[in-house]
């Protein structure tokens, strides 16, 4: 035979169907650890390190659209405190069910809400990401060494429609991606 030359000790070449191929590859133990890897690998981040969360409410728009999908990081917080300015994802009872909300305010600081602007330890704070705000008043209040003051983003609804206000940091699960 001219051209097919080949080692009589490696025994007979087994051609694999091209539907085999184009679904579990030459080697279908291979792939079925791949896909198996995979998939542990996807339980574990989407389980313990990015938590899908749709969005439900208006309350913080326009930055978080009501119905979008966003997800949450655990990890920054395992090295840093939150800061003033994330948004940051709250657990209720647990991480079935939270709260995406923007901080306003750190741990010691004072805060109040006078005609809709936000003082904190007296100086008032720049909100950029506010299109208007309806005229809240909260009282002055100082925040204890584990709290942080949290608001949403749409203030343009009465302050009694809004979840809001001093939460503790264990409850902060973490800070939202985009």
């Amino acid at each position: 035979m001219i051209g097919a030359m080949r080692d009589p000790a490696s025994g007979p070449v087994a051609s694999v169907p091209l539907w085999q191929r184009m679904l579990v590859g030459k080697n279908p133990k291979v792939t079925l650890v791949r896909a198996l890897l995979l998939g542990v690998g996807c339980w574990l981040v989407f389980r313990h390190v990015l938590l899908p969360v749709r969005v439900n409410g208006i309350s913080m728009e326009p930055t978080l659209r009501n119905g979008s999908v966003n997800l949450v990081n655990r990890v920054p917080y395992l090295w840093r405190e939150p800061r003033r300015g994330e948004i940051v994802a709250i657990r209720t009872t647990g991480t079935s069910i939270m709260y995406l909300k923007r901080i306003i305010a750190l741990p010691g600081e004072s805060v109040e809400v006078q005609r809709g602007q936000v003082w904190i330890n007296g100086q008032l704070l720049d909100e950029p990401y506010l299109r208007e705000a309806e005229p809240w008043e909260i009282e002055r209040r100082t925040l204890g060494p584990e709290d942080y003051f949290v608001m949403g983003d749409n203030r343009t609804m009465p302050k009694e429609l809004h979840w809001g206000g001093a939460i503790k940091r264990s409850r902060i699960v973490g800070s939202t991606l985009w």
